[in-house]
């Protein structure tokens, strides 16, 4: 059979449409099949797609090649979607990480669990990973100082929110603050991103990280990058959060 051929069948092959909700903000969120490939989409335009997941993969990649050192490790990836970047941070992670997902929607994390189990939705089942239903703001703001290895964000179109308004608080002076003092000293950010964006960038710096903006494909062999992974390094020793203030305004003791 030609390459014509291949491609008239499989266009050929009927498009399901698998689940539908309702997002808080009320916009319509569906999950569709065509040829055992997925597509969750927002008011029916695509929010993500499996053959074009590279740029969800080096989410994942990015802070999975830091995690590959340190053991026990922990990260949070913020929003499920289609699984991709937690299993790219599963194939790093050691016996005894602690992979947290936190996904708004209740019914994302079922999709996955039952339609797409054998694309990526079996890794719900690692001992490893513990999923956080509800808001991931809520569940960072809720953690720690110096719990996490990694934060990943892929819950909207970036830095500039499509799907929630509310998400800006994630990127937002004082949501950057918030995500450097739940990273360990030496903790990475990670944000994926529709398209650039210089003025977060600076944020990101003028929040105290280390930032660079690292273009990803739609899929490996692509001429160009269609997206934004935004990494912001928290330094590996932060006199701020290891000395406390009472202590830094103190005196020198005499002896």
């Amino acid at each position: 059979m030609t390459d014509n051929r291949i491609v008239a069948a499989s266009s050929m092959k009927p498009h399901y449409n698998l689940a539908e909700t309702r997002t808080p903000d009320g916009a319509r969120l569906s999950l569709h099949e065509h040829d055992g490939t997925y597509c969750i989409r927002l008011n029916g335009q695509d929010l993500m797609h499996s053959m074009t997941s590279s740029s969800e993969v080096l989410l994942g990649e990015l802070a999975a090649d830091r995690l590959a050192t340190k053991n026990p490790t922990r990260v949070i990836i913020g929003g499920m979607g289609l699984g991709y970047t937690l299993k790219a941070v599963i194939a790093k992670a050691g016996a005894k990480a602690v992979i947290e997902v936190a996904e708004l929607m209740t019914e994302v994390v079922e999709w996955n669990r039952t339609h797409m189990a054998k694309l990526n939705g079996h890794l719900l089942a690692d001992p490893r990973v513990q999923v956080r239903l509800g808001d991931v703001v809520d569940t960072i703001a809720s953690a720690r100082p110096n719990s996490y290895d990694a934060i990943l964000l892929d819950v909207d179109n970036g830095p500039i929110p499509m799907v929630r308004a509310g998400n800006f608080r994630l990127y937002s002076p004082r949501g950057l603050e918030t995500m450097k003092g739940k990273l360990k000293p030496g903790g990475r950010l990670a944000i994926w991103s529709a398209s650039p964006d210089h003025t977060f960038e600076a944020r990101l710096r003028a929040a105290g990280f280390t930032a660079q903006a690292i273009p990803a494909k739609l899929f490996p062999t692509a001429k160009r990058s269609a997206y934004v992974i935004y990494v912001g390094d928290k330094p590996a020793l932060d006199s701020e959060e290891w000395v406390p203030k009472t202590e830094r305004s103190k005196p020198p003791r005499r002896r």
